[in-house]
């Protein structure tokens, strides 16, 4: 039986190098790329066709959810796993909506990694018990396909939002989603009237809120 193949996306060097050394300890899986940013594990995705995409939430460019997203709905045999250091019943929701079919949290990644690699590649769904506890929540309050704040939003307008949250330009925001400067702009409007905010910070806020962006704390030394 041929080894699964696996797609590691993380925004953090040394966090791909850690994932890639635990995947390789096991015959039964094998990398066959790697991705620093949301749009690259996309375009990689669809080139590479793996059996398995490891993403993180939090990335540049497009965020793991997003990227999710576009991963499934280009390739509905590739088991994506959520790789994340955060919780919330919120994120689980996404994550679930977003056709992921594993969540699992860094701190637990050195134990249950593999274990959650083998389930997708059984065709099973992997949830850490912290996290299958608020999935069960979740279910019990409506299940996950309940709307979640930001799906007033298309997948383009989200696209946008990170990339203006991000600090990009219109004009950058074009050329990094290939439109002309014109739609780029047409969008922004768009998304800013139908979120009613009046404001490039303003759009910052409802990214993070919405983690279509992530905020890094900063270290205690610095405050």
């Amino acid at each position: 039986m041929k080894p699964a193949r696996v797609l590691i996306a993380d925004d953090h060097e040394v966090v791909r190098h850690g994932i890639r050394v635990m995947v390789q300890s096991c015959p039964n899986f094998e990398i066959c790329g790697e991705a620093s940013d949301g749009r690259q594990a996309v375009q990689m995705a669809a080139q590479l066709r793996p059996d398995i995409v490891i993403i993180d939430i939090g990335m540049p460019q497009l965020n793991g959810l997003d990227a999710t997203r576009q991963i499934v709905h280009d390739n509905s045999n590739a088991k994506v796993l959520i790789l994340t250091m955060h919780e919330s019943e919120q994120i689980v929701r996404e994550v679930l909506a977003a056709g992921a079919r594993g969540y699992l949290l860094k701190s637990d990644a050195g134990r249950d990694l593999i274990s959650a690699l083998e389930a997708l590649a059984g065709r099973k769904t992997f949830f850490t018990s912290k996290v299958a506890e608020i999935v069960l929540e979740t279910y019990l309050k409506g299940g996950p396909n309940q709307p979640a704040p930001k799906d007033v939003l298309t997948s383009r307008e989200r696209e946008v939002v990170q990339l203006l949250a991000e600090g990009k330009s219109t004009k950058e925001v074009a050329v990094a989603l290939g439109l002309s400067v014109k739609t780029a702009e047409t969008h922004r409007s768009n998304l800013m009237r139908k979120l009613d905010v009046h404001s490039v910070s303003q759009l910052v806020l409802y990214a993070v809120r919405n983690n279509i962006v992530q905020v890094v704390s900063p270290p205690a030394d610095t405050l």
